[in-house]
């Protein structure tokens, strides 16, 4: 039987990405430094973050207008105890400022403290990815699976630095080099929510990133999930939500994943 409510929220996560990824593309290398400000070194915001932002709560409000919203730039506000949408307006922030062709939109929907609905948008290549908790995961209306690969030494794995915690830097080379040499390769691409979604469709074999926040994470974090995938944090553990330090990946993948993080990484939950 469908579950009318879910179907609803998923269109209505779907339109609003849609709608602030033509905002961000119409703007796409057009920025000027008055439109760009600094939240702190390395983190960037502009005037399209925020214009995204405010059309997307836009659309969930004229729906929704009940629900409480947390979103990257305008933070928190109260509506409805147990539903809340999470929200990046633009994912890959610096990419943009740089005119590098890889951000996305992110959206997820929290009831009861359980994500139901996530979708992460990329606008340039018009490549949509959804799930619905308990209904599996899509691209562009084709489920998609995370990867099929037992042996670490095929495997190409995602990952992102850790900015907002520089003074792990040299725990988490420790761990990006003994995975580089286990591996075929490793991408850093900049976008943690693509990041997630990429590994939900087997683009990539997994994924490791620290210090994250929700609205980075949460609907790749369903996407993975309902993919066939695990997440869990550093140490494998489910606080990955609370520290940002996240793992994501397939079963085996998964597994040997985190025997390196724990090594080096754990004592940063």
């Amino acid at each position: 039987m469908i579950n009318q409510k879910e179907t609803e929220l998923l269109e209505t996560a779907k339109q609003a990405t849609q709608i602030g990824g033509r905002i961000l593309v119409e703007k796409f290398g057009t920025l000027q430094q008055n439109q760009i400000a600094f939240k702190d070194r390395g983190d960037y915001v502009t005037e399209l973050d925020y214009r995204s932002e405010e059309a997307i709560i836009r659309h969930i409000k004229k729906h929704y207008s009940h629900h409480s919203i947390y979103a990257e730039e305008s933070g928190k506000e109260e509506g409805e105890k147990y539903c809340q949408w999470i929200i990046d307006p633009l994912d890959g922030t610096a990419n943009y400022v740089q005119g590098i062709p890889m951000f996305s939109i992110s959206i997820a929907f929290v009831e009861d403290k359980e994500i139901k609905i996530g979708v992460v948008y990329d606008p340039l290549r018009e490549e949509m990815f959804w799930a619905e908790k308990g209904k599996g995961a899509f691209l562009n209306g084709k489920r998609i699976a995370v990867s099929t690969k037992k042996e670490m030494e095929y495997g190409m794995l995602g990952t992102g630095f850790p900015w907002r915690l520089k003074p792990c830097l040299d725990a988490y080379l420790e761990s990006f080099k003994e995975l580089f040499l286990l591996t075929t390769g490793i991408r850093r691409m900049g976008s943690a929510a693509l990041d997630l979604a990429y590994t939900a469709c087997g683009r990539f074999d997994g994924f490791w990133e620290m210090k994250l926040k929700p609205y980075d994470i949460a609907a790749g974090v369903l996407l993975v999930q309902e993919a066939g995938g695990i997440v869990t944090d550093m140490r494998g553990g489910n606080e990955y939500m609370a520290s940002g330090n996240i793992v994501g990946a397939s079963l085996a993948m998964h597994e040997q994943i985190v025997h390196v993080t724990k090594k080096y990484l754990c004592h940063v939950e």
